[in-house]
């Protein structure tokens, strides 16, 4: 019997959608699962993207055994290209995944800094006190894996994404045989998929748009203009195919899905019969009712190619004509709902037909939904369950499914980014926090912004900016002249030059009050700012970011 107790370290995806990364930690011997990113909220002002905080790795760098992946999104294997550089250790991936991370790498210039493995399902690893072996799993991207970690203290199973789908168009349905047998047997630890918890009921099969684009091109007498995820690989195959059944060519626009088209092509996870596929080039060769165009844009992101089209950009390679009809085979993600209705709303304006979820059934998720994660905690019988990726709401759920199936309360740990569970055969208890915050990406850049950082970016967005210039005799201790002020953001031309004097007397009245400390710095930069902030709100109601700038003479 050992000894030594399992430690469980997310560094990411817990509290959050995006982010996914977790540390498993015995002896000397440290695992990763993941290493994602998330896209920046609203108040995330100048930041491109959001990674983990690796520092906890970066100080046990001689005990990295190694890091397994389950799958291709961004928000599993984004943040990637910012961490290898500081982390030394084999990586393992499947076939499909590994491609779709050697091309991010390779993007950011980190290609020869990766150690790079390929596995497939039933693969076996040896990582130190970690015995590994991978197993497929449906999700809405080839290649996706779960994890059988064999500890010395036991079995954990770690889901990745996953659903329940005994159809999928592409790939392997789940494995659920598989992690019933090791059920049967024995399992310490259980972590799943919480990001539909919140969902009744099953999650349904992908067949079941195949039907919706089969009847959209049979009614639809223009061109009939599709977006998705670009890594929606099986929902790319039944665009094709259904294209194919009615006599119309395909045409991919869009960075992101050509590369992964190209990708799913070569490796054979995607099937195109001879020339159904066309170079844009072509487009202006074929009537509209044999055309289809695949695009990015389906959650509105500004520069996608389908927003660009309902924005009527001139950059734009295709422009909407009335009769077309756009089908956006995707949900919102959380956060984006406002960016999608208003791209809806510009296509609906132009004469565009569109067709989205709550009219259609054009899309289903890759998540499994109440009943699939229930029949997973049936057969997997965990000793202790740990719910993973999702927000805080997803996380507390799913732990209510749990115990709604009999499992005690106190071997389930909701836990959040940073939490050290620490487990032994019979019991388990958070004894730790490590700092977990996050790293922000811009541009090629990463920083450990702190709250007041970007505390000042919100009030420069909303409220604006002072820079305010004093001139102060040091010898003589007054001022060498009027000060001169210069705002931004906040004030109108209407009525600002007579805001601005008035602004330029109560700092002159305030430091005017207390002429012997005139050679203090920190007491004219303190005063100035104390007395124009209480000028400001009084006058407009805003609170502007004040710089004072100090010069003797």
């Amino acid at each position: 019997m050992s000894t030594q107790n399992l430690k469980v370290i997310p560094l990411g995806g817990l509290g959050e959608i995006g982010k996914n990364m977790m540390a498993l930690e015995y002896a000397d011997d440290i695992i990763i699962i993941d290493a994602g990113l998330m896209f920046p909220s609203e108040g995330m002002l100048g930041v491109d993207l959001v990674i983990p905080d690796i520092s906890y790795l970066r100080e046990r760098q001689r005990n990295l055994r190694g890091m397994l992946i389950t799958h291709g999104h961004e928000d599993h294997i984004g943040a990637l290209p910012y961490i290898v550089p500081y982390l030394d250790l084999p990586i393992y991936a499947a076939k499909f995944t590994q491609k779709l991370i050697s091309a991010e790498l390779r993007q950011r210039g980190a290609k020869d800094k990766a150690k790079l493995n390929v596995v497939h399902s039933g693969s076996k690893l040896t990582l130190g006190n970690f015995k590994v072996e991978f197993f497929p799993v449906c999700h809405s991207i080839p290649d996706s894996m779960g994890l059988i970690i064999h500890t010395p203290l036991g079995v954990i199973v770690h889901t990745g994404d996953f659903k329940l789908d005994y159809t999928p168009i592409i790939a392997e349905p789940t494995d659920f045989g598989k992690i019933a047998q090791l059920g049967a047997k024995g399992v310490l630890l259980l972590f799943s998929d919480s990001t539909y918890a919140e969902l009744a009921g099953y999650t349904l099969s992908e067949r079941i748009v195949s039907d919706t684009l089969d009847h959209v091109m049979a009614e639809a007498s223009g061109r009939v203009i599709i977006t998705t995820f670009a890594s929606l690989v099986s929902r790319i195959q039944q665009v094709i195919d259904a294209a194919a059944k009615h006599g119309r060519r395909v045409f991919i626009l869009g960075r992101s899905m050509k590369e992964i088209a190209n990708v799913a092509l070569k490796m054979g996870y995607l099937t195109a019969p001879a020339g159904i596929l066309c170079r844009l080039d072509e487009l202006g060769t074929l009537p509209n009712n044999r055309v289809v165009l695949l695009a990015t844009g389906s959650q509105g992101e500004p520069t996608s190619a389908l927003v660009r089209m309902a924005n009527r950009d001139p950059r734009s390679q295709v422009q909407i004509a009335p009769g077309d009809t756009v089908v956006i085979s995707a949900t919102p993600v959380p956060g984006n709902e406002a960016l999608v209705n208003k791209t809806i709303d510009s296509l609906f304006r132009q004469g565009a037909n569109v067709i989205y979820d709550k009219l259609a059934r054009v899309h289903v998720h890759g998540h499994g939904s109440q009943e699939e994660l229930k029949l997973l905690l049936n057969f997997v019988k965990p000793k202790f369950f740990v719910p993973v990726h999702g927000e805080y709401r997803h996380l507390r759920l799913h732990a209510k499914l749990a115990e709604s199936l009999g499992m005690p309360g106190d071997n389930i740990f909701v836990l959040e980014d940073g939490d050290v569970l620490e487990l032994g055969q019979e019991a388990g208890r958070i004894v730790d926090k490590i700092a977990a915050d996050n790293v922000y990406v811009s541009g090629s850049a990463t920083y450990d912004l702190d709250d007041a950082v970007l505390r000042d970016r919100r009030l420069l967005s909303q409220d604006g900016v002072v820079v305010i210039t004093i001139a102060v005799d040091v010898e003589k201790r007054k001022l060498a002249g009027r000060p001169r002020v210069v705002a931004r953001g906040f004030i109108g031309s209407r009525d600002g030059g007579a805001l601005i004097e008035k602004c330029l007397d109560v700092v002159v009245a305030a430091l005017s009050r207390d002429k012997k400390r005139l050679a203090e710095r920190n007491f004219i930069e303190d005063r100035v700012r104390n007395s124009l902030a209480d000028f400001f709100y009084k006058q407009i109601h805003r609170c502007p970011i004040i710089i004072p700038v100090i010069t003797g003479v």
